[in-house]
């Protein structure tokens, strides 16, 4: 597993992960999220949705679209779904340098 998805599973176990759209949805509107993601097969809409979301209102929460699947994800996380936030900045800055150096 690379360290992307090995970093995904730590902030699940340490309980700064929400998964799905809800769970997603709703880290964005307590103002808890500090980054989203999304699966390379998430769809247009729910892309679209979330760019939206993040930016709402003045909103600045970074959108990422990642090259991971759901499945990928699932694995990772045994959550299967094609959005999910982080709750802890240090998580999103790490994650986000993953990406970025992957």
């Amino acid at each position: 597993m690379d360290k992307f998805l090995s970093m995904l599973g730590l902030c699940r176990r340490a309980g700064k992960f929400q998964s799905g759209h809800d769970a997603a949805f709703g880290s964005i509107t307590k103002n808890k999220a500090k980054a989203i993601f999304l699966t390379i097969d998430a769809s247009d809409r729910l892309k679209d949705e979330f760019q939206r979301t993040t930016t709402y209102n003045g909103r600045n929460i970074p959108c990422i679209q990642t090259n991971y699947t759901m499945e990928e994800i699932w694995i990772a996380t045994h959550l299967k779904s094609a959005v999910f936030a982080i709750e802890d900045e240090g998580f999103a800055k790490k994650l986000m340098e993953l990406l970025e150096n992957n």
